[in-house]
């Protein structure tokens, strides 16, 4: 296995290399022969190469957005899904491009075969390169090394995918570690979960110098870490971690774009909008908006405003509680709507009046934050910045995601937002809309409460 990894990334560049040479190919006898033969001024030699490399640069950007080279990472249905995104998205600004270049007089037709064919061709691609991969590298047998807090729901993700990982044993940290360090030995990967700091350091120079690949589930003091920059005092190095957000100028950019294009989609999606209204008042006659109070930056209380799709006092208990897989509050339009995201929409109307950012942790409810922060008190660090229509959560996690693991997938943005981060995920997010499993409920019976990070190391050693 160590010797043929050498040679993975290889591997996935001459895959990504064939599937990229077969689309510029395709590309241009399309634009040759459909496109460029029709112009009033046809480009010559050199125009047409620079229209060829334009494409294949619109095509690996999107593509790499959504993850569709990274074969054995994702499964082939989700690896063609993620080429179907890229190839869509690079042909309409390609098509854009060509209309505005032939000044409207081009037709569509030959842009739609060109795509129809490359999603065929990019189906067999993520079918045959998958199945190679997994060939080549089959999945690693791992020893995961756990720590007080119970690691079921980590080895029950990595089971999922049973083509990659191959959990085969277990072992508290608690053991002797130099018991531990030979079990290690026999396997070809380790998983580190919830161990003290100081025997996760002497565990993770042991796999460094034995080269045993190790899986680490960071606690919050790692993620703030690696947002930290390289910094030197004369000839001791260290690591800075500013903590004072976006500078001014991104900051203001950032509000910028926010009012530009919420305003922006309002005006083209006021069709949706309009209908979608129409639709819940005529199933049960209920109010057509839900405002709920949620959280935004440093605390502050504002109504977020949803498109309503659950039954009318659906919590007239008054108890707080999340939406669960078949939860039968929510009415057969509210399924629809959440499902594609349509509840979401009249938020951009809070994105304009400042409450909320595109992009930022997704705003949460007073009394479930004070639950949170009982069992989590680092759950506030989600609060130093704007709340988000999407965040970083939503599109690397899923709805049933632990509060927990959405906390340290909040701070991993919050430690390095910017705005070509924001861009990305906004562009991730359409792909979570075409992902079913994104949209799942909390699973029946998962407490509102999740474990909390050992902060007292000396509690687990002892």
């Amino acid at each position: 296995m160590n010797n043929k990894e050498r040679y993975k990334r290889i591997l996935m560049f001459i895959s990504a290399f064939i599937l990229i040479a077969v689309f510029a190919q395709a590309y241009s006898f399309v634009w040759n022969d459909y496109y460029n033969s029709d112009m009033l001024d046809p480009f010559w030699h050199n125009g047409n190469i620079l229209m060829i490399c334009i494409y294949i640069v619109f095509y690996v950007f999107f593509t790499k957005t959504f993850n569709g080279f990274k074969i054995g990472y994702l499964k082939w249905p989700g690896l063609w899904g993620s080429q179907i995104l890229g190839i869509l998205a690079t042909n309409v600004v390609v098509f854009v491009q060509i209309s505005l270049i032939g000044r409207g007089r081009l037709s569509v037709i030959p842009m739609l075969a060109l795509s129809g064919i490359e999603i065929l061709l990019a189906g067999v691609w993520s079918i045959l390169f998958t199945k190679l991969f997994t060939k080549i590298y089959p999945p690693r047998r791992m020893i995961i090394v756990y720590g007080n807090v119970n690691a079921k729901d980590l080895v029950q993700k990595m089971s999922n995918r049973p083509d990659k990982y191959m959990i085969c044993a277990a072992i508290s940290c608690n053991e002797d570690i130099e018991l531990i360090k030979s079990r290690i030995l026999e396997y070809e990967a380790v998983i580190l979960s919830d161990v003290p700091n100081g025997t996760r350091n002497k565990l993770i120079k042991f796999t460094l110098e034995n080269s045993i690949r190790t899986y680490i589930n960071p606690k919050l003091s790692d993620i703030i870490i690696r947002g930290a920059e390289d910094f030197h005092l004369f000839d001791t190095p260290l690591l800075l971690s500013r903590n004072d957000g976006l500078p001014f100028e991104q900051a203001g950019a950032k509000r910028l774009f926010d009012i530009v294009f919420s305003a922006i989609a309002l005006t083209i999606l006021s069709p949706v909008l309009l209908i979608t209204a129409l639709i819940i008042k005529c199933y049960d006659r209920g109010p057509v908006f839900y405002s709920q109070e949620r959280l935004t930056k440093d605390g502050k209380i504002f109504k977020v405003h949803k498109f309503r799709s659950m039954i009318v006092n659906a919590e007239k208990d008054g108890v707080a509680r999340l939406a669960s897989q078949k939860d039968d509050r929510i009415t057969p339009i509210g399924k629809f709507i959440r499902k594609v995201r349509i509840d979401e929409l009249p938020q951009l109307i809070n994105i304009l009046r400042g409450d909320m950012s595109f992009v930022g942790p997704r705003p949460e409810r007073p009394q479930l934050a004070e639950k949170y922060t009982e069992s989590m008190p680092e759950f506030g660090y989600r609060l130093k910045v704007k709340a988000g229509l999407t965040g970083y959560a939503q599109v690397m996690g899923k709805y049933n995601t632990t509060p927990y693991d959405k906390l340290k997938l909040d701070l991993m943005y919050i430690e390095r937002q910017s705005l070509l981060l924001d861009m990305k995920i906004i562009l991730m997010t359409i792909k979570t809309c075409f992902v079913p499993e994104a949209t799942e409920g909390v699973a029946e019976h998962q407490p509102l409460e999740t474990h909390r990070e050992e902060h007292d190391d000396e509690k687990v050693l002892n």
